[in-house]
């Protein structure tokens, strides 16, 4: 029996600039860190990259003024309401001013208790004066009095304060229900990442004359402008005070021509990612990790599909609990051996939560390689298909 299963390590890479080959700085770093290590590389393993380098090598960026020129095109009335965007001072801060640029005037609405990732506006415990109140829309001045002034738990950031310090524009109100922004304006910027082609339903249904996502925000270029036809500015963060990087694009090509110089170069065709953050939420505040619209963006074919396994303690102890240890092992062995030749049968995984391939290697890679100073943006998994039947 292998006596060690899957194993992640982080690659680290020189830094890299708009225009470099990432296909071949990838595959020249990788066969450094594997000679130098002495680690073989197998078809089975898996390569992950992260989306801030694809997006950097592109030169996917746009300014501030890129977002204004592009908002006013599409809100050409001048007035604009952005509906709950996340609390975030790298993810919507920019963003944010650079709607505010290309408005006349914009009413702000942000959700509470919390936003759609989580982050909380006001005290957890003061949740039940929100109900009791049995409002749904409020002003800064009705919500201070009734929450108090409250600083984000994580980054100590009052960001009623700091969104509304964005622009002279701005006028913020806070609600629990996206619709009540139709009491400000019937033209509306849906902020939401996950939920917003519901919310951008709700609101038209609702009455809402016109609706764009953060999705449509630069969804082709503008004036020289990076983009993305299908993200826009969602999954975009900070570069500078005045530039915005975006999520890449054309990422299909990016994930095979990294695969085709490493299959050149180790004579083996791993399985290739891209990754952006994790999907995994924060125990302690509640806090969902996953910023960017996809946890990957693009991968390669073999990491289609969800986990079919057999769950070991489950069947262990209680299919096989008479059993000796090995006995137990040789028949737990035998179940996943069977299960692995039979592509067709369904694969009971009770106690698991099924999580497609790329949303579970793609968090890992984003716990591996970290978002700081690590410095290893590309991340190799080894064993990750390999279970308790591979001897």
């Amino acid at each position: 029996m292998r006596h060690i299963g899957t194993q992640a390590f982080g690659v680290r890479l020189p830094i890299v600039s708009q225009g470099d080959d990432l296909a071949d700085i990838v595959a020249d770093s990788l066969h450094e860190a594997l000679r130098e290590h002495r680690i073989t590389l197998h078809a089975t393993d898996v390569i992950g990259i992260t989306e801030a380098l694809v997006a950097k090598t592109q030169g996917n960026f746009a300014t501030l003024d890129h977002v204004a020129i592009d908002v006013r095109q599409k809100f050409p009335q001048g007035e604009v309401g952005v509906v709950f965007p996340i609390l975030s001072r790298n993810r919507f801060l920019n963003i944010l001013k650079g709607i505010s640029r290309g408005a006349d005037k914009v009413h702000l609405l942000l959700q509470c208790p919390s936003d759609e990732v989580g982050n909380p506006i006001m005290n957890p415990t003061d949740v039940d004066l929100l109900h009791d109140s049995g409002e749904t829309l409020f002003s800064v001045d009705a919500f201070r009095k009734m929450a108090g002034n409250y600083c984000h738990p994580f980054t100590g950031v009052d960001y009623i304060s700091l969104y509304q310090e964005a622009g002279g524009n701005i006028e913020v109100h806070l609600a629990t229900d996206p619709r009540r922004i139709l009491d400000l304006t019937k033209n509306v910027l849906v902020g939401e990442i996950h939920t917003r082609m519901l919310t951008k339903k709700r609101l038209l249904k609702a009455g809402a004359q016109t609706v764009f996502t953060l999705s449509d925000v630069l969804s082709g270029p503008v004036s020289g402008s990076g983009y993305n036809p299908q993200y826009g500015i969602l999954g975009s963060n900070l570069s500078d005070s005045e530039t915005l990087k975006l999520f890449p694009r054309d990422c299909d090509a990016v994930v095979r021509q990294v695969r085709e110089r490493i299959a050149a170069k180790f004579r083996v065709t791993p399985e290739v990612l891209i990754y952006g953050d994790g999907a995994f939420k924060d125990p302690l505040a509640g806090i969902w990790e996953l910023a960017d619209p996809v946890v990957s963006p693009a991968f390669t074919e073999g990491l289609m599909g969800r986990p079919k396994e057999i769950k070991i303690k489950l069947v262990a102890d209680t299919l096989f609990r008479h059993l000796s240890r090995a006995e137990k092992t040789a028949a737990v062995t035998e179940m996943i051996r069977v299960k692995n030749q039979d592509k067709n049968q369904s694969c009971s995984s009770e106690g698991t939560t099924p999580r497609n391939y790329v949303d579970l290697l793609g968090s890992l890679c984003d716990l591996i390689s970290g978002s700081g100073d690590k410095g290893t943006p590309v991340v190799l998994i080894q064993g990750y298909f390999d279970d308790y039947s591979v001897q």
